[in-house]
């Protein structure tokens, strides 16, 4: 049985003191379950993604406590997509005929932290500053830029359009948009990466309303959106991902991404030139221009050449990060990869405003990355 998104909702994200994420994450399940045109009460079951909420299957509390199963997931960036799938597997499988996929998360400011030894790393590896994602992000398109001939002036690009984007998006955090000088301008943090060029952790919500294709009707006029696949994949021996203490020895493995991306092509039936739209983990600017090559939308190196010409721009032959992504939005951790696909299902319906790509788009792509070295990637399709 085909899975088909019928409802989306996202609440805002940014800064928003004495509203608990809890709250957030109700505020966006009413948007989608409007959405939709369904009530709570005929929810079968859902899956619930946040780092911070140690309970979310407590948002019963705010939308009714129906008795049905909500599993609460945590997967790192990739918890979104993780809930997604998991949703579109129990309808598949016949356990669900209405299900919902929920995220949301409220982060302070600065930097993630943690202890290295939640990732059976030494002590040491800590107190040397490598334990930072930012640092990691820097390290590895440092080096890609060295091996495929990217400058610094493509990151800046990169960022600008994103800060765009996400100035015509009304619930997008950061809607200033900053010239390439300005980025270019500002303080470098983990060289090549400047301030301006990585996301910040931040607060949201987003939900997404699923069921059986043959009873979408029942429910909505709303174009149902198919999900022709989700898939996630973890890093295999021989990948340098985050949290890595060293290159491996040897042969190297390719990243997880690959991997997820491969897979969803074959089981979506599609290729990379079929995709229309894409909304790629960009936790900074280096991350998109690689993540475009990882999930086989350009050949390394073609970044420098499709960037300059405008190819992920609205406008451009495959738009990318159309909301912002996360430079644009912040990384609520739990909610991020919902809103990649509350950003999609507007672009195929034709209902993203002032947002909308030109020559309706027919495919969509959103991917997810995160430590210690797991993506996700979902494929959508009118």
């Amino acid at each position: 049985m085909e899975a088909v998104i019928i409802g989306v909702g996202l609440h805002p994200f940014g800064r928003f003191p004495g509203k608990s994420a809890m709250d957030m994450g109700a505020d966006a399940v009413r948007l989608a379950l409007a959405d939709a045109g369904v009530r709570w009460p005929q929810i079968q079951g859902g899956f619930i993604g946040s780092l911070e909420v140690a309970n979310p299957d407590a948002i019963v509390g705010r939308l009714g406590p129906t008795g049905i199963p909500l599993r609460g997931v945590f997967n790192g960036c990739a918890t979104a997509g993780t809930a997604i799938s998991m949703a579109a597997n129990a309808i598949e499988n016949g356990e669900h005929d209405l299900a919902i996929a929920i995220g949301m998360d409220k982060h302070p400011r600065g930097a993630f932290a943690a202890d290295p030894s939640v990732a059976g790393l030494p002590d040491w590896y800590g107190q040397t500053g490598m334990f930072l994602t930012t640092h990691f992000f820097g390290m590895k398109i440092n080096r890609y830029m060295h091996d495929h001939g990217i400058t610094e002036r493509t990151l800046a690009r990169v960022a600008a359009k994103n800060f765009r984007n996400a100035s015509g998006n009304e619930k997008a955090w950061r809607r200033k948009p900053l010239s390439e000088e300005e980025i270019l301008a500002s303080p470098v943090l983990n060289y090549p990466l400047r301030q301006f060029m990585y996301c910040g952790p931040d607060e949201g919500a987003a939900a997404v309303v699923l069921c059986r294709a043959d009873q979408a009707h029942k429910y909505t006029s709303n174009k149902p959106v198919r999900v022709r696949a989700s898939v996630l994949r973890s890093r295999r021996l021989g990948a340098f991902e985050v949290q890595s203490p060293a290159m491996p020895a040897g042969e190297h493995a390719p990243s997880p991404t690959v991997d997820a991306s491969r897979a969803a092509y074959e089981a979506a039936g599609i290729g990379p030139e079929d995709v229309g739209i894409a909304q790629l983990q960009d936790t900074d600017a280096g991350s998109e221009v690689i993540h475009m090559a990882e999930n086989g939308l350009c050949k390394d190196g073609e970044q420098e050449r499709l960037i300059a010409e405008g190819a992920t721009e609205p406008g451009g032959r495959l738009p990318v990060n159309t909301d912002g992504g996360l430079i644009g939005n912040g990384e609520p951790i739990g909610a991020s990869g919902l809103r990649q696909i509350h950003e999609v299902v507007h672009q195929l319906r034709g209902t993203a405003g002032s947002r909308q790509v030109p020559g309706a788009p027919r495919v969509g792509y959103t991917h997810l990355y995160g430590a210690p070295g797991v993506s996700a990637v979902t494929i959508l399709s009118t």
